[in-house]
């Protein structure tokens, strides 16, 4: 069994689904048997969106970065982020990874488009923090591999970063701001007919899921966890 290092707190209610979700599925699969070695870094989510809002992503690289050289110095044989947005500097943590500690460190976007053709989902509707929405940064390996990504308007977006970060990330799911969010991917299955939506932050399972969905989600969060049990059992 392989030491799993997280870098948490981004933000906490997604850390805690992390951890939970991690230990029944390797307790399952061992017919526990066996728990694992997890080492949590959590971060200061105030400053990480602090440094995603005004673009300084130097700083946000360095800051995450030693937060994995503490989970290097603590023997973790793989290492992941336990959110989407701070993805914005993955490919530079990667090459850092790469360069010196030559430890796994797969991306979520990786995880998440190999899922979508697996299921033969062709253009999706991508939903989660502004920055996921707007900028490329997750995007781009979808639209490498031929899955066309969609996202909603400037408004909406607002309107779903809203939720995310005065409601998903303090743990409250209201009725009124779920339903929105559903008329959301109503709305994009009659307007752009995509056949999946892509919980594209990992708040976003605690208001929505395939069973309340009129069409498919793509949990990026479940993947990524089946994923990496996969590399440490």
């Amino acid at each position: 069994m392989k030491k799993l290092g997280l870098i948490g707190g981004t933000g906490y209610e997604s850390t805690l689904v992390y951890y939970k979700a991690i230990n029944q599925l390797v307790a399952k699969r061992t017919n526990g048997a066996v728990f694992p070695e997890i080492a949590i870094e959590s971060v200061n989510l105030s400053k990480v969106l602090d440094l995603v809002g005004s673009k300084r992503y130097d700083e946000l690289e360095d800051y995450l970065w030693q937060r994995i050289e503490n989970l290097i110095h603590s023997g973790c044989d793989e290492i992941a982020l336990t959110s989407i947005t701070v993805h914005i500097v993955f490919d530079r943590l990667k090459k850092r990874m790469d360069n010196s500690a030559r430890i796994p460190f797969e991306g979520m976007s990786a995880v998440a488009c190999s899922e979508a053709r697996q299921n033969g989902w062709r253009r999706a509707l991508l939903l989660g923090t502004i920055f996921t929405m707007r900028e490329d940064f997750f995007k781009k390996e979808f639209e490498k591999q031929g899955v066309e990504i969609v996202v909603p308007d400037a408004a909406t977006m607002e309107t779903i970063q809203g939720i995310i970060a005065n409601e998903l990330e303090l743990g409250i799911v209201k009725p009124e701001s779920q339903q929105r969010l559903l008329d959301i991917i109503s709305a994009a299955k009659t307007e752009w007919q995509v056949d999946v939506v892509i919980l594209g932050c990992t708040e976003l399972p605690l208001a929505l899921n395939s069973g309340i969905t009129p069409i498919p989600c793509l949990d990026v969060m479940d993947v990524h966890i089946k994923r990496l049990v996969d590399k440490i059992v």
